[in-house]
């Protein structure tokens, strides 16, 4: 095996889209790739210091949305063009936004599913930025990826995943197998 010391290199990242409000009340959106689950009702995000991180300091609420191949040029701009340099961002994205029911903080109706949030507590806060552990107040889903169960068709979604190494995004969706039932055959 080939080593390359430390790394970035976690796999899959997800592509999140967050969510807030500037100081003049406009949407703003950033590109942010080190998230995760951190508990059953709450996500990590590791956020270093941009516009999205001021207006975090201002309002602890927040959309993260899962951008998706349709999605990917515009998510990839919000990630490289800052509101503090660009405050016509969102307006070149082509995205609507609408303000979400549960929380302070713009929905981009663009994506096939969201979750607010609000900051549980800041980590390891430094000028640079710091990491965030959020609440997920509630999920919205467009009606249309929702398949015949009525909960999410995440297969249809087309999410797409940071890829790292090579700097790329991934297509993520199809079905490999059952997660909790797969496995059982070994027992």
């Amino acid at each position: 095996m080939k080593s390359f010391g430390q790394k970035p290199w976690v796999l899959p990242q997800p592509v999140l889209i967050i969510g807030t409000y500037n100081s003049n009340g406009t949407p703003n959106a950033m590109n942010a790739a080190w998230g995760g689950q951190w508990d059953a009702k709450e996500i990590m995000i590791c956020m270093g210091s941009h516009a999205t991180t001021e207006n975090l300091d201002r309002c602890n609420e927040f959309t993260v949305a899962f951008a998706t191949k349709n999605t990917m040029t515009a998510s990839d701009f919000v990630g490289i063009v800052s509101a503090k340099n660009d405050p016509d961002k969102i307006r070149k994205t082509g995205w609507t936004a609408i303000q979400s029911e549960n929380v302070n903080a713009p929905v981009f109706t663009d994506f096939p599913m969201t979750l607010e949030c609000r900051i549980l507590r800041k980590i390891d806060q430094t000028k640079n930025g710091y990491n965030i552990v959020a609440e997920i107040v509630n999920i919205l889903v467009d009606e249309n990826y929702l398949a015949e169960d009525g909960k999410p068709d995440v297969e249809k979604m087309q999410l797409i995943t940071y890829e790292p190494v090579h700097y790329g995004y991934l297509v993520m969706g199809e079905r490999a197998g059952n997660a909790f039932e797969d496995g059982r055959v070994l027992q």
